[in-house]
């Protein structure tokens, strides 16, 4: 399919989405020459803040019927026209394109800021081509737009590359050098787990800072709604080979009076990434010529106490919600380690050039802990994992959270560990003697690599260092040298005490009394 309409067809679940009408008045307060020069997130945090004081309304999904009643393949067949490309006739490092409002009819809208002030950027139909489509949008007023995108000289200096999406609620998603789109970034998730219904924020107006001609950075600003809460945000994006996305969110919590919805919430996720896992080594899928399929193969993270952790993704049968708390975080990501061609054969999806995203706490986030949800997906269509921090404190009603982070969208050359990390986790029994009782049995093969493990001498004596929790009891715990690749490997047999209740299981290696590798986590579902 074209790269169009893609960042966002896979859906995590069924968004809700919201959109304020006091949104044009708000920007209009902006629309003063001479101002752009002293825009700031300050600027678009006192909208929040104003937006937040005032009752919260169900977004208005209004569209006009002939697009209301368009199919998806009739959809993606408006295009942007590429003459209209903003900021291409200034021959500029950046330049920025459109989405076409679609027939659920969600909408932001859009302005520039320039040294000459900040106006707004109507929908226009003559900035689109409708392809087959007999449609009549002059009479349509102003629709707003579904989402922009920008463009830069990411991997040829001669072309302008996709560089990053922000479309629906608040997602958005970036590239490195030679990636391809994959997993996916949120602005805020909210009661994902342990609440109600999700509550889906979504950014309602975007503000584009029009580049210099030697800018190496590009910078986005973007107001949020939702009932709880109204943001603020800023994103500086930086392309390389590792694309950085620096946010820096301001998020207003609405008084009880001003709420959509009077229950608490139960959880704030900050950084919130999401991805997909349909099959991997751990989790092969019987009939698929591919070995595995993914976006994303595992969790990694990082305490302020300097322990790093790793969880393999799975695709459960049901919902599964996970927990890491820390006293303070280092970073976490939904990372895709194995970077092979051979372990997914797929020449059209090409999942080894789909990036890692890593978030790096800027300042000192406090206690807290990386929240994972996981729920199973029938195909590779749909994003079936999410992951983000819970802070130990949130703020109340009323109250205000200033929080700043970096996305760093990493492709093969990505956050490690920095003595030792798995390479590959694959569950199993291989051979056993006929008559073997295996009733509830259950074994892992895993395999490390890393300079700690590189440094070890051929004789060395490394460990294998496993638990379980209290429905799993470790049989065999086993580390020694794979002589096929000269690397480490454990192999880790677990009986399961009561089949309808997981197991949660710990493994790393030792040598000498010092840790080696990163700590290897998994949980075995019912």
């Amino acid at each position: 399919m074209p790269a169009f309409f893609l960042p966002f067809q896979r859906s995590f679940s069924a968004l809700r989405r919201t959109r304020s009408a006091a949104s044009a008045c708000l920007a209009a307060l902006l629309l003063v020459a001479g101002q752009a020069q002293a825009f700031s997130l300050d600027d678009v945090a006192a909208m929040a803040r104003q937006r937040s004081q005032t009752p919260w309304r169900e977004a208005s999904h209004a569209v006009p019927a002939e697009l209301a009643k368009m199919e998806y393949d009739d959809y993606r067949d408006i295009r942007f026209n590429a003459d209209s490309t903003l900021w291409r006739a200034d021959k500029l490092p950046y330049e920025a394109n459109f989405f076409h409002v679609g027939r659920h009819g969600d909408s932001v809208r859009i302005h520039e800021i320039t040294t000459e002030g900040v106006k707004p950027l109507p929908y226009d139909p003559a900035t689109f081509n409708f392809g087959k489509n007999k449609l009549s949008p002059q009479t349509w007023g102003d629709l707003g737009h579904g989402g922009v995108r920008f463009f830069s000289n990411l991997n040829s200096p001669t072309y302008k590359d996709e560089l990053v999406v922000f479309t629906g609620a608040t997602y958005f998603r970036a590239l490195g050098a030679g990636q391809r789109y994959g997993v996916s970034a949120r602005g805020l998730a909210v009661d994902t787990s342990g609440g109600g219904k999700e509550e889906f924020p979504r950014f309602t107006d975007f503000w584009l800072e029009k580049p210099a001609g030697d800018a190496k950075q590009l910078t986005v600003y973007a107001l949020m709604d939702s009932e709880r809460m109204t943001g603020a945000y800023r994103f500086e994006i930086t392309p390389g080979e590792q694309t950085s996305t620096q946010v820096q969110a301001r998020i207003f919590m609405r008084p009880a009076a001003t709420s959509g919805n009077s229950a608490p919430v139960a959880t704030l996720g900050i950084a919130p990434l999401t991805s997909m896992f349909f099959s991997g080594e751990n989790q092969p899928r019987p009939g698929d010529f591919r070995p595995e399929v993914h976006d994303s193969d595992g969790l990694m993270m990082a305490t302020g106490e300097g322990e790093w952790l790793w969880r393999p993704l799975q695709n459960p049968s049901a919902p599964v919600t996970t927990s890491f708390s820390m006293k303070s975080l280092k970073g976490f990501g939904l990372m895709q380690r194995d970077r092979s061609f051979a372990s997914y054969e797929d020449t059209e999806a090409r999942y080894e050039l789909r990036p890692s995203a890593w978030i790096t706490p800027v300042g000192d986030w406090g206690p807290g802990r990386v929240e994972m949800l996981q729920f199973t997906t029938p195909d590779e269509t749909h994003d079936n994992v999410a992951a983000y921090w819970v802070p130990e404190k949130m703020p109340a009603p009323g109250q205000s959270l200033d929080i700043a982070w970096q996305v760093n969208w990493q492709g093969k050359n990505q956050q490690l560990p920095p003595n030792g990390w798995v390479t590959q986790s694959r569950r199993g029994i291989g051979y056993s003697k006929a008559g073997t009782d295996l009733t509830g049995q259950v074994q892992f093969v895993i395999d490390f690599a890393g300079p700690a493990l590189d440094a070890l001498p051929e004789d060395a004596k490394v460990e294998a260092i496993s638990s379980a929790d209290g429905n799993g009891r470790v049989l065999e715990s086993i580390a020694y040298k794979n002589p096929a690749t000269g690397a480490w490997r454990m192999t880790l047999r677990v009986q399961r005490l009561n089949p309808a209740q997981p197991v949660e299981l710990r493994a790393f290696l030792k040598h000498d009394n010092h840790t080696v590798s990163e700590t290897w986590t998994n949980l075995i579902t019912p």
